[in-house]
């Protein structure tokens, strides 16, 4: 569960809108063990704002963007690229949107602070700052 100050506004682009809700079809009709964080995914999808891609603030997280993440329990500082499920690679910082963090962090802007239930309590972060987005680099596509 991911909360940022209540009723936070998240903003996600129509084209990572598009390709999302295909993924989460196409998941949903092969049955998968990640029902869970799909249905995270579709209840933040349905409270965001929709902006075409070159409306989208550069500050915001949007799939394919690269962020700085701090661990306000820990201090750490961690660094993630929030990608589509077949790109995720931990080892290179690549971040499925449907693991938890993942989910956690589509559309919040830097500065937001997240927090979800993890099974030993609640994970807090702060976005200090996105390091790449796409639609601001003007890759519109990716």
């Amino acid at each position: 569960m991911k909360q940022s100050g209540k009723g936070r506004q998240i903003f996600i682009t129509e084209f990572d809108l598009e390709r999302l809700e295909e993924m989460i079809s196409s998941v949903e009709q092969r049955s998968s063990r990640d029902g869970r964080y799909l249905a995270e995914l579709e209840q933040e999808l349905t409270r965001a704002e929709v902006v075409p891609s070159a409306g989208i603030p550069p500050d915001v997280i949007t799939m394919n963007s690269r962020v700085r993440l701090q661990d306000l329990d820990s201090g750490e500082e961690l660094e993630y690229t929030l990608v589509f499920p077949p790109d995720a690679d931990l080892e290179k910082g690549k971040i499925s949107v449907l693991a938890p963090v993942g989910t956690a962090l589509i559309g919040y802007r830097a500065g937001d602070r997240i927090a979800w239930a993890v099974p030993g309590g609640k994970k807090k972060l702060k976005v200090k700052k996105v390091l790449y987005q796409p639609e601001a680099s003007g890759d519109f596509h990716l």
